[in-house]
């Protein structure tokens, strides 16, 4: 078996293997510092997807990456502290520094007026403005340990050890036991602190619970994606989850799974690639989860929302091509079902092109067909000329049905003015439904004219000429 050696920020192994021995490898956990890095992987995407869950829910997105910043100079103090790179001393430096961005937090939500958003900014900017100073200063120093200290920035999963696995679990289990304990008061007070104070809730205590697991959260993941991307993996998994979920007990365990998914699938394509960053590539799986369901989602995607808005749009313009197809009828008193395109461009107010279009369109549906013979005539535009077939020409009096009767609705039981119903009877016509239709028949007791005198088509009406269409 290959020797296994870290280089970078990523898993490598001396042996070179194509792509199916190396998922082989990865999938069997054969190799000790794999096993750490992928239970590492997936237990931290759990811990942030656990209370990234509430980061998400409350708003509190520009928090967590508040936290995340202000970690950075407590890493350097830590490392100033203890003379060389030693995980216990940049953890808890890294926990000092979170804890006191929280209380400068606090301190500037209670004693002043500054807004929420602006102390979370200042408190970003300037703990990251100290971190990078200090950093500098080291490097500027000499310290012969400092090696690999830029790591925390960016992260280094490959030098993830037992050690700093035990405090992704413990960190884990901590959120785990505060979210199954305060379930019930999370979920009131995030939905509404002020009823939540008012039968004695501890709002504030809960939220400052909130914010320490945070940044433990935080803490813990500091080896793996560093202080840049540690709040894209509290932010994205959560955001995911919301898309497909509403109750906070799915979206919990969604967005844990979410975590899960992300740390594994990065881990696996760091061990895939060549000299790729395992912290980057599980925030890139996550954010390729996030694209994929936010575009495919079957109800919600924004893919399938184009796609049936599309499918609308071609559906209304295909209605208001027949209901300017029956207008022409009507005007040559039904005697004359042969239409031009030059009446539809005139009825329509569209290019020569565009009408065309409508009438191919009417034709590969079978709403209408065209006629036999073209007229060409002296000093007069070719023209197109169709007839609607039975189902068309049903599905223009339809069409014009809808129209007229919520005209009249509107105005008989909405006291609407007559020459104000005609832009919401153009909306409502294509989206009325068959029963509300009927019912508006009954209560307007079959009526036969609109508001302005015009027939209001009905069965009785669509059936003469349906069957001379056919003859």
């Amino acid at each position: 078996m290959a020797t296994v050696f870290l280089q970078a920020e990523q898993i490598v192994t001396q042996d070179e293997f194509d792509l199916v021995d190396r998922a082989q490898r990865f999938l069997l956990l054969k190799d000790e510092s794999v096993q750490i890095v992928v239970f590492g992987s997936v237990l931290m995407g759990m811990s942030c997807g656990l209370i990234g869950s509430y980061v998400v829910t409350r708003k509190l997105s520009l928090f967590g990456d508040t936290l995340s910043h202000a970690v950075l100079p407590g890493i350097a103090v830590g490392f100033i502290w203890s003379g060389e790179k030693n995980n216990i001393s940049l953890l808890v430096g890294a926990t000092i520094a979170g804890l006191l961005g929280i209380s400068c937090l606090s301190i500037l939500r209670k004693f002043t007026k500054v807004q929420d958003d602006s102390s979370l900014g200042i408190v970003l900017s300037a703990f990251y403005a100290v971190g990078i100073c200090l950093l500098t200063r080291i490097q500027k120093v000499g310290y012969s340990d400092q090696s690999g200290l830029d790591s925390f920035m960016f992260g280094q999963a490959s030098a993830l050890s037992s050690d700093d696995l035990i405090g992704i679990i413990i960190v884990l289990l901590l959120i785990s036991l505060f979210i199954v304990i305060n379930y019930r008061e999370l979920l009131i007070s995030g939905f509404d602190p002020g009823f939540s104070r008012s039968i004695g809730i501890p709002t504030e205590s809960l939220q400052y619970g909130l914010w320490a697991l945070i940044t433990f959260c935080v803490i813990s993941s500091l080896q793996m994606v560093g202080v840049i991307l540690a709040s894209a993996l509290l932010v994205i998994p959560a955001a995911t989850a919301s898309l497909l979920v509403k109750r906070m007990r799915s979206y919990l365990i969604l967005a844990c799974l979410l975590g899960a998914v992300a740390g594994l699938g990065g881990a696996f394509l760091s061990f895939l690639g060549e000299r790729l960053p395992t912290g980057p590539l599980i925030v890139i799986v996550s954010g390729a989860l996030f694209t994929v369901i936010l575009f495919l989602h079957p109800q919600k995607g924004l893919l399938i929302k184009w796609i049936i808005s599309r499918s609308e749009n071609v559906r209304i313009a295909r209605e208001n091509s027949l209901k300017a197809a029956f207008q022409i009828i009507e005007g040559k008193s039904f005697e004359d079902t042969l239409i031009s395109s030059q009446e539809m461009m005139r009825k329509r107010g569209m290019s020569s092109a565009t009408i065309e279009g409508e009438i191919e369109n009417l034709c590969k549906a079978g709403l209408a067909s065209k006629a036999l013979h073209q007229v060409s005539e002296i000093k007069l535009p070719r023209q197109t000329r169709f007839t609607l077939t039975p189902s068309g020409w049903e599905y223009a009096c339809r069409i014009v049905r809808n129209h007229r009767l919520w005209e009249l609705y509107l105005t008989n039981e909405a006291q609407y003015a007559p020459d104000h119903v005609h832009e919401d009877a153009e909306k409502i016509e294509h989206m009325i439904g068959e029963e509300t239709v009927r019912q508006i028949e009954r209560l307007l007791k079959n009526p036969r004219r609109d508001p302005h005198g015009k027939l209001i088509p009905s069965i009785t009406d669509i059936q003469p000429v349906a069957i001379s269409q056919e003859t």
